[in-house]
């Protein structure tokens, strides 16, 4: 059966445009490996472009009260509730609120004859650049906090999964002032590297892996630009003796096979106590493979799909073959040869410095080790460059929050692994990056203070 290829335009300045020199790109259903799609492959001249309308809205939409920015993004919550997901428009709700209740220090006399005062201000044009992953939900938490804040916006999603995005900028089309939100499509060079080069983009911020970030971060220091980084996780489920294994093992069906496991905060390393190992396995096992794979679109039993790509599947092979060593107890191969399938997988008998361990896999793919007590579990737990997210499994609720205290990662479950929501900040240590989503911690990335003193007397 042939499919129906659809074909999509950037939006500029409120305009929906082609690429500026004529390029386009197929888009792939990673469940068929079929093209569904034809997007522009943008250029340099498309980030010139976005940049030059983005300029354009810059002095009216800086001009709009939190208020009126405020009911804009209500208005496009509600536009996305009536058109997609729950997830996405609170996210928007809540920066609409939080918009309204920017904080400072008090006014005052700090030196006599004179009141100073805080004004915290937007950045300007932020260049924002999202993933493949979650390709809806990434943009809203960039999005909403850069116009809350008072920004204008510069987009590119990835390239692979662009279509969602370009969805929202059709619901903001009448919502939004033209060039307030651009939406450009094309590679991470020239499109990426284009919008992060631009020295009119005074911010930047990126959900991606970590050479990519570290890419960012270099090439932005070149005009001091500001970079806002989330960047790649290996996050650890430490579970203690006194755990209950039965729902470790159903925490980490959801948690660490959601999206594939194509996740930063996906639950993909476990380090279990010596008493509890033998049967948190016996009920892991079976309950990973009870997980119903296929092609999202074809059941809604599906509980997992394909990863994003042929050069992903081989990827997260590649690391199943390396690891030779270890011993695969359930998965390992694809389901089928149509689609970028893996098959929800679970390996022990690794090393703490085995590749497997150390490096983010992005796929299906689950670790499990036994430590010795509960030393060596928070050592193993913090001896990895990221430091995203953690897990603890305990019914000490002492020793669960002295885990959290000593556990290096920007987030810590306690008996759950994966929930997250508005009103909390989403973000890293060490190599996982800086800056944070979610929450109004992120409101203060998108803004800068300035001091205003003025002489009274």
């Amino acid at each position: 059966m042939s499919v129906t290829v659809s074909t999509f335009q950037n939006f500029v300045g409120g305009k929906w445009v082609d690429a500026a020199e004529g390029g386009t790109a197929e888009i792939v259903n990673p469940s068929t490996g079929e093209t569904i799609a034809e997007v522009p492959n943008g250029t340099q001249a498309d980030v010139e472009r976005a940049v030059d309308a983005a300029k354009s809205a810059l002095p009216g939409w800086l001009e709009t009260t939190p208020g009126e920015r405020a009911e804009a993004l209500l208005k496009l919550a509600d536009a996305l509730d009536a058109n997609t997901e729950e997830l996405a428009s609170d996210n928007i709700r809540f920066f609409a609120g939080a918009a309204r209740m920017l904080e400072g220090r008090a006014t005052g006399e700090y030196m006599r004859g004179y009141t100073s005062m805080v004004r915290r201000e937007p950045v300007g044009i932020v260049g924002q650049i999202a993933p493949w992953n979650y390709p809806l939900m990434m943009a809203v938490w960039k999005i909403a906090p850069a116009l809350a804040a008072g920004n204008v916006v510069v987009l590119k999603p990835s390239e692979q999964t662009p279509l969602t995005t370009l969805r929202i900028a059709h619901l903001a089309e009448e919502i939004l002032p033209p060039g307030v939100l651009n939406v450009i499509t094309g590679d991470g060079e020239p499109v990426g590297a284009g919008i992060v080069r631009h020295p009119e983009v005074r911010m930047v911020s990126l959900t991606g892996d970590v050479a990519t970030g570290k890419e960012v971060a270099r090439a932005a220091a070149d005009n001091l630009k500001r970079v806002h980084l989330e960047l790649g996780g290996k996050a650890p489920v430490v579970v203690f003796d006194d755990a209950d294994p039965a729902a470790v093992a159903e925490g980490i069906k959801i948690a660490g096979y959601w999206n594939s496991g194509q996740d930063c905060t996906a639950a993909s390393r476990v380090v279990a106590g010596p008493a509890i190992y033998d049967r948190l396995l016996d009920e892991l096992v079976p309950a990973v493979e009870s997980l119903q794979v296929g092609d999202p679109a074809t059941s809604e039993d599906v509980e997992m799909g394909p990863v994003i790509s042929k050069a992903q599947q081989e990827r997260v092979f590649g690391f199943l073959e390396r690891a030779s060593d270890a011993k695969v107890l359930t998965g390992g191969g694809s389901n089928d040869d149509r689609g970028f399938f893996v098959q929800p997988t679970v390996i022990t008998e690794v090393g703490q410095e085995d590749e497997i361990v150390q490096k983010e896999v992005f796929g299906p793919v689950v670790t499990v080790q036994r430590f010795a007590d509960d030393d060596q579990a928070l050592a193993w737990a913090n001896d990895v460059p990221y430091g995203l997210s953690a897990s603890v499994w305990t019914r000490d609720i002492g020793r669960a929050l002295n885990a959290a205290r000593k556990l290096q990662f920007g987030t810590v479950w306690i008996n759950d692994h994966i929930p997250l929501v508005s009103e909390m900040p989403h973000g890293g240590y060490k190599e996982s990056g800086y800056g944070k989503d979610l929450s109004a911690y992120s409101l203060e990335d998108y803004t800068q203070i300035k001091h205003v003193m003025a002489k009274i007397d």
